[in-house]
């Protein structure tokens, strides 16, 4: 027979994944600063790299996106 805790509801898979789960649970119930703090956060690590490993840590990031950047004008032009 299956116990009562069995029947709980689960979070949600984003929240339990283990470095992402814990920003995005800050996301839903944190502080109301916490994007701008995640995306002051996120500029410091990239500034960090450029420091460390120079231009092709400036320019990889938007090699990588370029595919997004794509996909986005493809959906844009297809309305």
């Amino acid at each position: 027979m299956a116990s009562a805790d069995s029947f709980a509801p689960r979070s949600p898979i984003a929240f339990r994944i283990p470095i992402l789960g814990a920003i995005a649970r800050e996301w839903a119930d944190g502080d109301p600063d916490f994007p701008l703090i995640l995306i002051l956060a996120l500029v410091s690590a990239w500034g960090c790299a450029v420091a460390i490993w120079g231009i092709p840590a400036l320019y990889l990031p938007a090699v990588g996106l370029a595919p997004l950047m794509l996909l986005a004008l493809v959906a844009l032009t297809r309305g």
